[in-house]
């Protein structure tokens, strides 16, 4: 039997953290044992916020596909390619914006709350109200049946299942209505205790040396409440023992939180004792990432291939798309 198909993407922003490993890539590299998977390096997202200053998302492109090949994604059982190297995503998002009401993207969520975030850059453009439709425009060329997302991406989906039904509605049962596949997120911070983001200066990136880890982990900001090592703290407001629940075992978990609650341990106790879990974690994509590192032609070259593979399917479904919109033309 054919394995349901599955889709989903980065932007190239940047280097990926441990919070793209713990929210995503461990999860997808479980999935490519049960779906067809397709895996994008949405490069045209990426344009939505940065559109004034492209220049960094070439590099970025092969900043985030070496560390997907370092973090265990297969291009033997999946196919890794570039959002703009399959032009039809363009052309069915193109398609769908003449059927999706206006409304219907004006109340998903990230977009008020991306305008608030971001109220330096100017959002005020078709490409950013447009971004969530893109992104069904994603989903739907590949007639993925379930998308991994977290909770906070959702909404996306719900979008793209109701666009699949106005679709279907108006020209035939083309595509599936994908599910979503809730991935369950553990709450990885940064340095500074707010969300890990490059844009924040609080990342630990994967392709940190285990020494830059260490530099990072040692001065991150613990429970205010324990100014001396004999004051008890909580480990529930404690970002540190955050990211023990993201990479230690449920033993060390129970240490660090009876120690805390106790002073029996210091801050450092802890620190050292996540470092120990988080830098084994690392290890294996420490050691692969200098490998694809070494040879960007080589990573170019998986991501051209899968760009092929991705762009036979996106053709094919476009040929189903202009045949029941009744726009397929003969060509002499």
């Amino acid at each position: 039997m054919t394995r349901p198909r599955i889709l989903s993407g980065m932007r190239p922003t940047g280097p990926l953290h441990i919070g793209h490993l713990t929210g995503a890539l461990d999860n997808w590299v479980r999935l490519m044992d049960t779906y067809e998977c397709f895996f994008a390096i949405v490069d045209w997202h990426a344009l939505t916020t940065d559109y004034a200053d492209p220049k960094d998302v070439r590099e970025n492109v092969l900043e985030v596909a070496t560390d997907w090949l370092a973090a265990g994604l297969d291009p033997t059982r999946s196919t890794l390619f570039v959002q703009s190297l399959v032009p039809e995503h363009a052309e069915l998002h193109l398609l769908l914006s003449m059927i999706v009401p206006v409304p219907w993207l004006e109340r998903v969520p990230s977009y008020k709350e991306q305008q608030t975030q971001l109220a330096e850059k100017d959002l005020s453009t078709y490409g950013f109200l447009g971004y969530p439709l893109l992104q069904s425009a994603d989903i739907m060329i590949y007639k993925a049946h379930a998308v991994p997302v977290g909770e906070d991406q959702a909404p996306h989906v719900e979008l793209t299942r109701e666009v699949v039904r106005r679709f279907n509605h108006f020209y035939g049962p083309v595509f599936p209505e994908p599910k979503t596949l809730l991935t369950e997120v553990p709450r990885v911070p940064g340095t500074d205790g707010r969300k890990m983001s490059k844009s924040y200066g609080n990342a630990v990136f994967l392709k940190d040396p285990p020494e830059v880890v260490r530099q990072k982990i040692k001065p991150m900001v613990t429970d205010p409440a324990r100014k001396r090592r004999t004051d008890p703290g909580n480990p529930d407001i404690c970002p540190v023992f955050d990211l023990h629940k993201a990479f230690s075992p449920k033993e060390s978990q129970e240490w660090a939180a009876q120690g805390c609650r106790t002073a029996g341990i210091g801050c450092l106790d802890c620190k050292g004792r996540l470092l120990d879990h988080l830098l084994q974690r690392l290890e294996g994509i420490h050691a692969r990432r200098p490998e694809f590192a070494a040879r960007p032609d080589t990573v170019w070259d998986i991501l051209q291939a899968g760009s092929h593979r991705a762009r036979e399917v996106a053709r094919a479904t476009m040929d189903e798309v202009r045949s029941a919109m009744k726009i397929a033309y003969p060509i002499r």
